[in-house]
């Protein structure tokens, strides 16, 4: 009769090991390599991290086929975000190739200046979130037309990306067709609207801030760009492309599907093939072109030219540098970098789940949480370092729900105040974190890397101070016991 091998809990020094080892290597590796970090070496970091994990876990009792189990599992997790990040890929070159973002650019230049641009963006991006409910899908359609009016009014591409963060997780934060927002009561206890009126008091002051804050830098940003340069992309983005609203067919598209709830994925591929077929109708030249295949004539070469641009990077020749820079991208194979630093964290968060070792910190953070505040603040920093350690904004909002729901209800807090602090740090947090899901795609779809635009994400900064504030003043903290006076 075989006996089943035991396994034991790790200590907290055993289980901050890998953490460390972690921001040794991810530190060595901005040091050696600069911006082309996430190009491989924080990936190894990872992975090596994983593994110094794992030979904890191989000690604790674990064996190596419960680990890779639980290493599949992790990866299974992302395959969602995976799935999309291909799509988005394709869909920036089919947008790009049907002239769709540079009309975006075109149209945008015509009438968004300088001096109110930031703003701007994050007042055009949270109405576009709060539509659709996806800060991806906001990012990956008016996100990267709004980096391409940055870029042509020589404005700052890191801050136009916290303006474009900012905006789309506000929407993402509050939507009611948000993935997060239903999920976060979903874990609490509460209902999705409560959950929404409760989250208001910490989401409304954070983007008042922000949008001042923002506001300020436009008026007081040396505006480099002249109205030479700016007439001069205007003429090469007339002689490359077909230029009409009618283009915005495409968006709008996607814009209803998702409002309809149709999932992200098939909505994302309808807009890329979408943008194929417009490309085909509009801009045949540019397919041709793009093509390279003069012996192929008709719709033969206008087809490859599309398929070419749903997986690899659209390039142009338009005799303006500064266009070229910014039209030169799109396609599937622009997004594997992404899913391989993807696949590494997500390695990492699930070998340190398995062994407990999350556990194990996070209950030492939650014994030291004796206040109301210091809940809500214990809640905000396992979110935060579930978003660092596991990766994935769907693990810092599902686990740190299930943790500490307990202990809410014992202290008679709502169960709405658990919720909105598990999306004050679990959504938010999760674009400023270079290996996770979120972090990830914003900086290869914007373009910006994850470091440099993190400074200029002031509403996701803000709003985890706030909740952290409300928490230690009391304010709007409802206990359950009131619940019957003020409802």
């Amino acid at each position: 009769m075989s006996e089943t091998k035991k396994t034991s809990t790790p200590s907290l020094w055993h289980s901050l090991i890998p953490i460390f080892v972690l921001i040794g290597l991810l530190s060595s590796s901005v040091l050696l390599f600069g911006d082309g970090s996430s190009s491989g070496p924080n990936q190894i970091a990872l992975i090596l991290s994983a593994m110094v994990a794992a030979i904890i876990g191989l000690r604790s009792g674990h064996t190596w086929n419960e680990l890779q189990e639980g290493m599949v599992h992790g990866v299974s997790l992302a395959m969602g975000a995976i799935f999309i990040l291909l799509i988005v890929g394709a869909l920036i070159g089919t947008w790009i190739l049907s002239g769709i973002v540079p009309s975006m650019i075109y149209y945008g230049l015509k009438v968004l200046d300088p001096s109110y641009f930031y703003a701007a963006t994050v007042i055009i991006c949270s109405m576009t979130s709060l539509a659709t409910g996806s800060s991806w899908t906001t990012a990956s359609t008016v996100g990267i037309a709004l980096v391409g009016i940055s870029g042509a009014l020589q404005l700052s591409p890191a801050v136009t990306a916290g303006a474009i963060i900012s905006g789309a997780y506000f929407g993402d934060k509050l939507s009611p067709l948000s993935d997060t927002t239903n999920l976060a009561p979903a874990m609490a206890g509460t209902d999705l609207f409560t959950h929404v009126r409760h989250m208001l008091w910490t989401t409304i002051p954070s983007l008042a801030i922000a949008l001042i804050i923002f506001a300020v830098m436009g008026l007081m940003a040396p505006h480099a760009a002249s109205g030479g340069d700016l007439n001069a992309m205007l003429s090469a983005l007339e002689q490359n492309f077909s230029i009409g609203p009618h283009l915005f067919l495409g968006p709008a598209l996607v814009f209803f599907l998702i409002y309809k709830k149709m999932p992200a994925f098939p909505a994302l591929l309808i807009g890329a093939l979408a943008g194929g077929v417009m490309a085909m109708i509009f801009q045949p030249t540019v397919v041709q072109k793009f093509a390279d295949s003069p012996e192929l004539g008709g719709i033969t070469v206008l087809f490859k030219g599309v398929w070419k641009s749903l997986f690899s990077p659209f390039t142009i020749d338009s005799g303006n540098e500064a266009l070229d820079n910014l039209l030169s991208r799109g396609g599937m194979s622009s997004m594997l970098n992404t899913i391989w630093l993807i696949l590494s964290a997500m390695i990492f968060g699930a070998v340190m789940e398995k062994t407990e070792m999350l556990e194990v910190i996070a209950n030492k953070i939650l014994s030291m949480a004796k206040s109301t505040g210091g809940l809500i603040t214990a809640t905000l920093i396992t979110s935060l370092g579930m978003n660092i350690v596991a990766s994935d904004q769907y693990i810092a909002i599902v686990l740190p729900g299930r943790m500490y729901r307990a202990e809410f209800a014992r202290r008679k807090l709502h169960p709405k105040n658990l919720s909105r602090a598990l999306e004050d740090a679990g959504t938010l947090t999760s674009p400023l974190v270079p290996w996770n899901t979120c972090g990830a795609f914003m900086a290869t779809t914007l373009g910006v890397a994850t470091f440099a635009y993190l400074p200029y994400c002031f509403f996701n900064l803000l709003n985890p101070v706030i909740s952290s504030i409300y928490g230690y003043t009391g304010f709007t903290i409802e206990k359950l016991e009131e619940e019957a006076t003020t409802a």
